[in-house]
């Protein structure tokens, strides 16, 4: 179903006339562009409205030019209206009220006198578009992460590992909301390893999660100097778990399961593997898409697992990780962050014969 379809049914279901997105994800995902401007506030300078017929933007007379010339790929120009507003006479909510003044309406932000929608339902499954995006955005954040991965040395800062990852993915047009990077002492400690000024060591995690057009796409690599004798043991048991989930990912999407059932299917890989209750240590992941996650799986969570979407992931075993962002249909287990050109180690999930080959440890000489 396209998104025009979707956002009909919505409208139906809802009993709505129009419906208004000026959250920066959610414009992206409508638009294919992008209407942030200061990365602090919550909505964009622009939000993009649709009545079942038309589709409209609105902003103010300093983005309309821009955002009409630049930021809406995916809408025909006959398709679509950009309105303006004199930038010092109205704010963006009071702009899209003023044009729904006689209309049910629903806002992804505060809107007096609109309803409030949560479009992430709207936004599952991703379209062929939506897929291809996917790809192209998941090879190259992989691609960017090992380059910087494979110049790494023990002597290195966190710091100044996560911003030459920036400016990797910068190169390639590709924001990155996420950058952690942890040497063999904070590993071990935090889960969430956000960069200071201490030494990689003995070796290091480093994860991103990235963004362009509205898409989000995450993964981990390993990278060892001199690592402890433990590293491969648990690295190899948190690729267990991650293709333990995207197989019952899969079998969810198929049969029509939650996040809660992949999520007890995660449970007991941990505990067949010997490492029952390591899961209370960090969230597993779940959905990915137009956010870094669409959902984050959770005991007894009842979100629907759908297909075609991706999924990222991100079991831990203190001081290893295994997470990648994979494409999941009904027919298929497709990773996207993955590459050619960095090793891998073949996975089994637990109690089911699927087997994916999921990213190694690197080793590199100090």
């Amino acid at each position: 179903m396209n998104k025009r379809a979707r956002l009909e049914r919505y409208l139906d279901s809802a009993d709505l006339d129009s419906v208004w997105f000026a959250r920066p994800n959610a414009f992206a995902w409508l638009t294919g562009g992008n209407n942030v401007v200061d990365r602090e506030t919550d909505a964009g300078v622009a939000a993009v409205g649709y009545d079942g017929s038309d589709v409209r933007i609105v902003t103010n007379n300093i983005e309309a030019d821009r955002i009409r010339a630049e930021e809406i790929p995916d809408l025909e120009a006959e398709d679509v209206s950009v309105e303006q507003f004199p930038w010092h006479a109205s704010s963006l909510g009071e702009a899209i009220a003023a044009r729904t003044d006689d209309e049910r309406a629903a806002a992804d932000i505060d809107v007096p006198g609109l309803e409030r929608v949560d479009p992430t339902a709207l936004r599952q499954p991703l379209t062929e578009r939506d897929i291809e995006r996917y790809r192209e955005l998941s090879g190259q954040t992989a691609s960017a992460v090992e380059s910087v991965c494979r110049e790494l040395r023990a002597d290195d800062s966190e710091h100044e590992v996560a911003s030459a990852l920036r400016v990797a993915l910068s190169a390639r047009d590709i924001e990155a909301p996420v950058v952690l990077v942890g040497g063999s002492e904070r590993v071990q400690q935090y889960r969430h390893y956000t960069p200071t000024e201490a030494e990689l060591g003995d070796y290091a995690l480093v994860s991103v999660t990235t963004q362009r057009a509205g898409l989000h796409a995450s993964c981990t690599r390993t990278v060892a100097f001199d690592p402890p004798s433990w590293l491969e043991d648990r690295h190899a048991i948190a690729t267990r778990v991650e293709t333990t989930a995207l197989a019952a990912t899969q079998e969810a999407a198929v049969e029509g399961g939650t996040a809660g059932d992949v999520f007890e299917a995660i449970q007991h890989a941990y505990d067949t593997l010997d490492y029952d209750g390591e899961w209370e240590h960090h969230h597993q992941g779940g959905a990915a898409g137009f956010a870094g996650r669409e959902w984050i799986a959770t005991p007894d969570h009842e979100a629907s697992v759908t297909a075609p979407m991706a999924y990222a992931w991100n079991p831990t075993v203190q001081g290893a990780k295994s997470e990648g962002t994979v494409l999941v249909t009904e027919d298929e287990i497709e990773p996207l962050t993955s590459t050619e050109r960095w090793p891998t180690t073949t996975a089994r999930a637990v109690d089911d014969e699927l087997e994916l080959e999921r990213p190694a440890v690197l080793g590199l000489e100090d």
